[in-house]
């Protein structure tokens, strides 16, 4: 488990500042730490709040020990977690943050790089989207109000803060213009423009860049005990991304069938142009896919985009770049590179993006991949001008 700045992989640069912080007494009463959860901006919050949490006690001491053994267990009383929830089998309605605090202790503990996907999934919600709720936000107030336990700080971190609805933003915006008196607000977030100005602007930013592949090599070979050759083909393929290469590590990753949907999407798109039988089966893969959960939905729009960057950079000749490999070996990017140039790529990604934005936002499934298979069977035909 990473609790410690030294267990920090990278981001020597950002570790620094925060302990600088610490060391001269002027701490930000609201920090936002943006970047990619697999870049480390959770693990860091932890260790900034045990360092807040544990500064009033003597290095070494019992008191000190005892401070950083709670938060090592996610059991501080002055520490707070606010995350992205809703109901399951188990919380039936009404559900905060505080209906699952053992399983997210759990997953903290195990996966502090950890996605929101990989969140879901232990909730037993990955067909499901969760959210930060109005209630969350009463949920907040109550407990800042609260004096501090062990008379020093108290931190609260708000993990994926992008998934704040707007009544729940809109309470917070009142904690940060009226703060409790030592209390830190860490806001977490993977995509800062979902979240309100008026928020942001009261922050302050500390953007976390992806990690280095000889970072992620480094710790996998000292952490998972990974060969060298190993790790670094590992590190190469997580493009900065700890948590992907844990998962690239385990071979439990999406990767093998989101290939297996991309190769059947693009391969029945070439085929469709006026195919009527290939045109159906683009209708029975967009049913197909509008019968998954809607954050795999999401996480597989990611994906393609990312192949079609990859198709981009190929086609150009900027492999010096390149770490893509296929799980399968079924499908070749050197002939599917020819096919996405500069006159097609930016209406691509417009075209997965928008997609995204409805499936975020429940539109229908079947409606949105149909739309999408029909753009991409006109794009993907485009020719390159010269």
């Amino acid at each position: 488990m990473y609790m410690d700045f030294s267990d920090i992989i990278g981001q020597q640069h950002i570790k620094s500042h925060l302990l600088k912080t610490i060391e001269n007494g002027r701490i930000p009463h609201a920090q936002l730490f943006v970047g990619n959860n697999g870049s480390g901006i959770l693990a860091s919050a932890l260790a900034y709040a045990k360092s807040l949490l544990c500064q009033q006690h003597a290095s070494g001491s019992p008191e000190h020990q005892l401070c950083a053994h709670k938060v090592d267990r996610i059991a501080h009383p002055d520490l707070h977690f606010v995350y992205p929830v809703t109901t399951n089998d188990t919380v039936k309605k009404h559900a905060v943050s505080d209906s699952f605090s053992e399983e997210w202790r759990s997953f903290i503990l195990k996966k502090p790089y950890g996605s929101l996907f990989d969140w879901f999934q232990t909730l037993g919600i990955e067909n499901k989207q969760g959210n930060i709720s109005v209630r969350e936000a009463e949920e907040i107030a109550r407990k800042l109000t609260l004096k501090s336990y062990e008379g020093g700080y108290k931190v609260l971190i708000i993990w994926m803060a992008e998934k704040m609805n707007t009544e729940c933003s809109n309470k917070i915006l009142k904690v940060l213009e009226e703060p409790p008196e030592k209390t830190v607000l860490l806001l977490l977030t993977e995509d800062e423009e979902q979240i309100l100005t008026t928020i942001t602007s009261r922050c302050q930013k500390l953007r976390f860049p992806l990690l280095p592949e000889d970072e992620i090599s480094k710790t996998l070979i000292n952490k998972q005990l990974t060969t060298e050759n190993k790790a670094r083909k590992v590190a190469k393929q997580a493009a900065g991304d700890y948590n992907k290469a844990l998962h690239i590590l385990n071979e439990d990753g999406d990767d093998l069938l989101f290939e297996k949907w991309f190769v059947s999407w693009v391969r029945t798109a070439f085929k469709a142009k006026g195919n009527k039988s290939a045109i159906n089966e683009l209708l029975r893969w967009s049913d197909s896919l509008a019968g998954e959960g809607r954050e795999t939905q999401k996480k597989f729009l990611g994906y393609c985009m990312e192949m079609f960057r990859q198709g981009l950079l190929r086609n150009y000749g900027t492999d010096t770049s390149m770490h893509f490999e296929t799980e399968s070996g079924q499908f070749s990017l050197d002939k599917f590179a020819p096919f996405v140039h500069q006159n097609n790529i930016y209406d691509i990604i417009s075209a997965l993006e928008d997609a995204s934005y409805h499936i975020e936002r429940n539109g229908n499934a079947k409606i949105i991949f149909t739309d999408l298979s029909i753009q991409l069977t006109r794009l993907i035909h485009r020719k390159e001008l010269v």
